[in-house]
């Protein structure tokens, strides 16, 4: 059996979404012919965005081979620290490790395997896989989950900044023998912007959900409450910083694209719960909102004025989430705002969990893939991402529907197929299939 050197970061026992794509591709793999050998960090982070979910462990193989590298990993910068190595484009502390550990060990360990990946969150990366492959004669795939550069929600200092990482992007997808993203309009971003990517292989392998975390009954419940349910990261804090910056940030061009971030929280769903409210009071008694995952001080802030009870627990674990997920009644997916007609290049990984769940959703969503996947599933009411009316209209038109005991939407089933983690896995293997020539 063929063996892929496997270099991740975000691996269990770390938490979230991007983690989960790498442990299920790990998990599934041996089934289409290979077997990977992991590359990754010790696993002891605990900041915001690398919570821990022992958990997860689950889902990696028992006699899978894991590297780690040695710790302690150096805390992530922050403060004025962290405002001047992205001023400045230094390489903080973490990103030095990371690069020289995942080298360090990626070569030894790698030498019998037969292609080299990398999953590029950081995208920093890319530079010590691209390596690692040279000098074992070995070809690499480049996954880049969120397309980097090309990225609306990643803010930069200024234009210069991005032109420098793009230039940068440009370099290390160049050195690849194959890219993988996440959606379809992130391949199209990479190759109108690199043309000469054009004659290798880009493709597009999405996020997904494993049916086999959706078996068995989910958790009874008998509250009478009608459950709106968010799971993983609020963007308050930086959606509000960016509206307070936004014409300065214009002038700089940092972004790819003019976007709006605040949209991606729950300031507009609960604007729409005040009104839903003000035209039915009981539905202050009869709806709740849980909202799971690491919160900040200013989402606890904003949550604590709403006109309906909202429950904020905190991260909880990926099985608590699936199970929260299957007892609400609506399940609310907010993005950041685009200008109509602009398409957005990210689905967020919670979409394709979400639809497996099979309950209504409350998608506020700009154009792009996300709302083409919901709006071909069937189950999803759609709305602009900061329209809090239509929100209030599709809260009432549900909390009816419940009331009435009417059976919810469901997704359509093909639709739903497509993307189930044990299929992209096989996409994957197609990929490395092509490589190898097999």
């Amino acid at each position: 059996m063929p063996r892929i050197l496997y270099v991740a970061y975000h691996f269990p026992p770390i938490g979230g979404g991007g983690v989960q794509r790498n442990a299920k591709f790990v998990r599934y793999l041996p089934e289409f012919g290979y077997e990977p050998v992991v590359v990754t960090g010790p696993g002891g982070a605990t900041d915001r965005w690398t919570p821990s979910d022992e958990s997860l462990n689950a889902d990696v193989p028992a006699g899978t081979e894991v590297h780690r590298l040695p710790g302690p990993e150096p805390q992530i910068s922050g403060g004025i620290r962290a405002a001047l190595e992205r001023r400045l484009m230094l390489p903080a502390p973490f990103v030095r490790w990371w690069q020289e550990g995942a080298e360090a060990v990626g070569g030894p360990a790698g030498h019998d395997c037969d292609l080299v990946y990398g999953s590029l969150v950081p995208y920093e990366t890319a530079a010590p896989v691209a390596r690692v492959a040279a000098k074992l004669h070995k070809p690499w795939v480049a996954d880049l989950q969120d397309p980097w550069a090309l990225d609306e929600m990643w803010l930069y200092p200024s234009g210069l900044h991005r032109r420098v990482d793009l230039r940068r992007m440009r370099q290390l997808l160049g050195r690849a023998d194959a890219v993988v993203m996440n959606t379809p309009e992130a391949v199209e971003r990479v190759r109108k912007a690199f043309p000469e990517l054009r004659s290798r292989l880009v493709v597009s392998i999405p996020n997904g959900f494993d049916s086999a975390d959706f078996n068995g009954d989910p958790t009874p419940r008998a509250d009478g409450k009608f459950r709106i349910v968010h799971t993983g990261y609020l963007h308050t804090d930086t959606g509000l910083r960016t509206r307070q910056v936004a014409g300065f940030r214009k002038l700089l061009g940092g972004r790819y694209l003019p976007a709006d971030l605040y949209t991606r929280s729950h300031v507009f769903l609960l604007e729409g719960l005040r009104q839903a409210v003000q035209e039915d009071p009981s539905l202050a008694d009869t709806v709740e909102v849980v909202l799971a995952g690491v919160a900040t001080e200013t989402d606890r802030r904003i949550a604590a004025g709403a006109a309906v009870e909202v429950r904020m627990p905190g991260y909880v674990s990926h099985g608590e989430t699936v199970d929260l997920l299957r007892t609400g009644d609506l399940l609310f997916l907010p993005m950041h705002d685009l200008a109509d007609g602009t398409r957005a290049g990210l689905v967020p990984g919670k979409t394709y969990e979400y639809l497996a769940a099979r309950r209504p959703i409350l998608a506020a969503v700009p154009d792009g893939d996300a709302r083409d996947l919901l709006a071909a599933a069937g189950n999803a009411f759609l709305c602009r991402p900061p329209d809090s009316a239509a929100m209030a209209r599709i809260v009432a038109q549900e909390v009816e529907r419940w009331r009435r005991g009417d059976p919810p939407a469901v997704p359509d089933a093909e639709v739903l197929a497509r993307y189930e983690r044990r299929h992209l896995t096989e996409e994957l293997a197609g990929v490395f299939d092509g490589l190898l020539g097999r």
